[in-house]
């Protein structure tokens, strides 16, 4: 198990200058990375760095939202809604709706992922890597591994066999945080 606070990881420029980003994993290597996930600061409008060959999730934390400018369409993303899913060559645009934003990133370079918000119980794959982003303070459950978390808080794991993962907030809310996990596909070998 892993755990990291938001708080406790510097933030540094996006590559483009645009914003400024924390990453709190970036798996097996922060050189070489497959899975990576972060959170980022947006404080005014300008496009996002390009990653080709990287699928993107994107969720809104906190502000009133962001609207992305594609090629072929625009989306707003606001707090709550559900991740949005492209592909990190696009770059879109980015104009902040309402004034600066935190937003949490997950992409992955190879494999398969995905980012779920919390909605009761989780099992997490068998093989890969796994995870709980916090939105707010609670309590993660697999089994009798019980760990208290603050809001803002990555927790990482090889998957725990097939024990179930649950996350309970501290206080009534409609997204206490989101799943997360990234599977290795296999490559086709011949024989």
């Amino acid at each position: 198990m892993r755990q990291v606070f938001t708080s406790d990881v510097p933030p540094v420029p996006w590559r483009n200058g645009g914003g400024l980003t924390r990453e709190l994993l970036a798996w097996p290597s922060p050189q070489d990375w497959r899975c990576r996930l972060s959170v980022a600061d947006i404080a005014s409008d300008g496009p996002f760095s390009a990653f080709p060959g990287v699928v993107r999730h994107f969720v809104v934390l906190e502000g009133d939202g962001v609207v992305l400018d594609f090629a072929d369409r625009e989306r707003e993303q606001r707090p709550g809604d559900a991740p949005l899913v492209f592909d990190g060559a696009a770059a879109p645009g980015c104009r902040l709706v309402g004034g600066p934003v935190r937003d949490l990133n997950l992409m992955i370079r190879g494999g398969r992922g995905a980012l779920l918000p919390v909605e009761g119980a989780w099992q997490p794959p068998h093989r890969g890597l796994a995870g709980l982003f916090t939105r707010v303070s609670g309590t993660w459950c697999a089994g009798a591994d019980v760990r208290a978390l603050p809001a803002q808080t990555l927790l990482t794991a090889a998957p725990i066999g097939g024990t179930p993962w649950t996350f309970e907030p501290d206080a009534p809310t409609a997204l206490p945080g989101w799943w997360f996990c990234h599977e290795r596909i296999p490559e086709d070998t011949d024989s």
